[in-house]
């Protein structure tokens, strides 16, 4: 059946018989074809039936179906006519893991970062409303994504609205960890409160049969929903409640989705679903299962990657530091801290997918005197650039940012690459900003991080380091770089994850090679001797030129008005591909041959 849906049409004249052999189908094909292809899997194998439904249901493009993150989009792709592209998700030349307008009019909004599913979808209910349409505007999220301020901020907007906005609630007490915080446990109770529905689904079916007191029931609803359940939060904010319901319950969905469909006032569906549903391996491990590798990818061991040691760091520096306070915005395994928060709970926060509050909550921890560390990805401090700016480095606050994902993280592509925080970092007063070439370098500067009364950032990619004994109390001397290799002519300044490739070109040009280490301050003595004392330089850096670490020596020499010619090697000013890392380090020129022909 399902090689024979190329579009959503294709699914409409299907019985619900068959819609659920299609649901089973689906179910199969992620299973078989994300094992070989990696990607996300236990939140699509949770979305399957509700994402049948709402095709069933809605008419896509002329309805708007807006997915939060887009993790959980791939049952849409399939029956937007992707399905044959599917082994070539998130690879480069493929399609996205996530929705993108630009590949599909069925994605009517691009997704990659939490919590913006409602907002977009409020836009494009009011649009609809200013255009004079019968448009139909959903807006699918998370109970994970629900957690990020974003969100709540939509939501008040639109139940203050009259815009004609469905919000789906995907309830699956996850989001890509166990979820957390408040909300969540306001969701659980939701759920644990079936006296009301229950009683009022049975009751309203009973008094159906008797018309005379039919129109009594409507009107005393709310008075019954008062006296046995109070209201929900999401009706106090001026949104019509439905649910919970079973999200893997074809009819049941697609009968409510109906019904939802004939109104045209804010409202949303809380739907309960199981993360990895129909693969017991995913429903008991939804966390492992959240991202998996493909197939015929070995390199899971993880004792040297990046994240693993800033982990054994924390663990390490913990057991002597009461002080040290480590946060996190709802990615603990993903930074390495999972073992971390088992031993020291007592110094670990998980604020949930709110960024901007993780970060100005350091802010208040610093101010008592403690040591707060926010574990944050580069492409996701990008929200609380603002907080970043205003509460910590203007007030010269003691926080330490480690900065995970930074440069090109290969197959999740542009809405998570962490090509911008070199640029976005180095313009801000007050800040230390480091960038370690290996493992070793990186505990060095976390030492140093540690031992410092300012806002620091060191930022490293995703992956495995090449230096595997990582574990020191040494530390660097704050702005100093370091020369690797002395040559004459050539010089190569280099930055973090691209130091391994200057190395090899330095090697095969006899050119000098300068582990720059820090980002600001600049190493400005070195610059000046480098410079004038070579006929040709390069600086090479994993992010965008435009304002990165070569920008800064190309300012610094100007400043002196040293003539010495330099060459910037690094990201264009372009969004970036997706991609194995190793396929766009080559794309972009970041190798060593890259480097070699530079000099030419």
């Amino acid at each position: 059946m399902l090689d024979s849906i190329t579009s959503p049409i294709d699914i409409k004249n299907l019985s619900l018989k068959q819609l659920q052999s299609l649901a089973d189908e689906i179910h199969t094909f992620l299973i078989n074809n994300v094992q070989k292809t990696g990607g996300h899997l236990a939140s699509n194998l949770g979305t399957v039936e509700m994402s049948i439904a709402m095709h069933y249901v809605f008419d896509t493009p002329k309805d708007s179906i807006v997915f939060d993150v887009g993790h959980q989009a791939y049952t849409h792709k399939i029956l937007t006519g992707r399905k044959d592209r599917m082994h070539t998700i998130r690879q480069k030349n493929g399609i996205s893991g996530f929705t993108k307008r630009e590949e599909s009019e069925h994605d009517s909004f691009g997704a990659g970062h939490s919590s913006t599913s409602i907002s977009a979808a409020l836009g494009i209910a009011i649009a609809n409303k200013i255009n004079h349409n019968d448009n139909k505007s959903i807006a699918v999220i998370g109970d994970g994504a629900l957690t990020g301020g974003m969100s709540f901020e939509a939501l008040n907007h639109a139940g203050d609205s009259d815009a004609d906005l469905l919000i789906i609630l995907n309830d699956n007490n996850m989001s890509i960890s166990k979820n957390v915080g408040a909300m969540n446990k306001y969701l659980t109770k939701l759920i644990s409160g079936k006296v009301y529905s229950t009683m009022k689904n049975k009751s309203l079916v009973f008094l159906e049969r008797m018309p005379r007191i039919h129109e009594f029931a409507k009107r005393s609803e709310e008075h019954l929903k008062g006296m046995v359940l109070p209201s929900t939060l999401f009706e106090e904010l001026g949104l019509e409640y439905y649910g919970p319901i079973n999200g893997h319950d074809l009819p049941t969905l697609i009968k409510t989705l109906q019904n939802l469909k004939a109104q045209n006032r804010p409202r949303l569906l809380h739907l309960i679903t199981k993360k990895g549903h129909g693969l017991d391996s995913a429903e008991n491990d939804p966390c492992k299962f959240h991202g998996i590798a493909p197939a015929s990818d070995n390199s899971n061991t993880q004792d040297s990657s990046y994240s693993n040691i800033f982990g054994r760091w924390l663990i390490n520096t913990a057991s002597n530091n009461k002080d040290l306070i480590a946060i996190t915005p709802a990615m603990c395994t993903g930074s390495g801290m999972s073992e971390f928060e088992q031993k020291f709970p007592e110094q670990y926060f998980d604020v949930g997918i709110a960024e901007q509050h993780a970060v100005t909550f350091a802010a208040g921890l610093a101010t008592q005197g403690l040591k707060p560390i926010v574990a944050i990805y580069s492409t996701f401090l990008q929200r609380g650039y603002d907080q970043l700016i205003h509460d910590i480095a203007l007030q010269k606050l003691n926080v330490i940012f480690a900065i995970d994902r930074a440069g090109l993280v290969g197959s999740d592509g542009a809405t998570h690459a962490g090509c911008f925080d070199l640029s976005f970092l180095r313009c801000i007063p007050n800040l230390v900003i480091m960038a370690p070439s290996n493992g070793l370098e990186m505990y060095k500067m976390l030492n140093t991080a540690f031992k410092m009364e300012s806002p620091i950032c060191i930022r490293y990619p995703r992956g495995m380091s090449s230096v595997k004994k990582y574990e020191t109390q040494d530390i660097v001397e704050v702005g100093k770089g370091n020369v690797l290799l002395k040559g004459n002519k050539i010089a190569i300044f280099s930055y973090g994850n691209t130091v391994g490739a200057a190395l090899k070109a330095g090697k095969e040009l006899g050119a000098s090679v300068i582990d720059m280490r820090f980002v600001k301050p600049l190493d400005k003595q070195l610059i000046s001797e480098i410079a004038n004392s070579h006929h040709q330089l390069i600086s090479i850096e994993d992010n965008t030129i435009l304002g990165g670490g070569g920008s800064a020596i190309s300012e610094y020499l100007h400043q002196k008005k040293i003539t010495t010619s330099l060459r910037i090697l690094g990201l264009p000013d372009e969004f970036t591909e997706q991609g194995s890392q190793e396929e766009l380090y080559q794309q972009y020129g970041l190798t060593a041959q890259g480097i070699i022909d530079a000099t030419k």
